[in-house]
């Protein structure tokens, strides 16, 4: 059986793709969905805010590439913490615990999993119809419950980061 490709080329320029308020805080551009890819791959750009911070977590089957566009992000992972800035990138394998904080006031990265994990983030998300919308603050009650329905995602504690001083 050979791998499964795209079935059309995607284009998406600055600013296209759906707009998506993400429960555990930032604005999702979708950029590259599993339908689009035939589960090869999906992408969606995350704008964020100073403080956002994951929980502790791992994906069990899929990889997690971010690429930092601009700001700069704390990552944590292997009991370690990295500063990674503007054209930095961290590939997460599976099953690899790790997190993240957004340390700069503004953030904006790349994130690609591969194959491709869009229901997690589709429960997770809601789609920014007006612009009151995009300015909500988490909700991890609702990031833990899609969590807790997804094989994608595993929580394993929370943020693992010293509190802002």
């Amino acid at each position: 059986m050979g791998t499964s490709v795209p079935q059309t080329t995607i284009i998406r320029h600055a600013g296209e793709g759906e707009q998506r308020w993400f429960a555990g805080g930032g604005i999702f551009t979708m950029k590259a969905t599993s339908e689009e890819t035939n589960g090869t791959l999906s992408s969606f750009e995350d704008d964020m805010v100073r403080g956002k911070v994951t929980p502790l977590h791992q994906h069990p089957t899929f990889e997690e590439t971010i690429y930092v566009l601009d700001g700069e992000l704390l990552v944590h992972v292997d009991d370690e913490e990295h500063r990674v800035g503007a054209r930095g990138v961290v590939v997460f394998p599976r099953g690899v615990p790790h997190a993240f904080m957004c340390i700069s006031e503004t953030a904006r990265v790349l994130a690609i999993q591969t194959p491709a994990l869009f229901s997690f983030y589709l429960d997770a998300s809601e789609a920014i119809t007006s612009p009151e919308q995009a300015n909500r603050p988490p909700d991890f009650d609702r990031l833990r419950a899609a969590a807790q329905r997804s094989d994608d995602i595993e929580l394993l504690g929370p943020p693992p980061f010293a509190p802002p001083s």
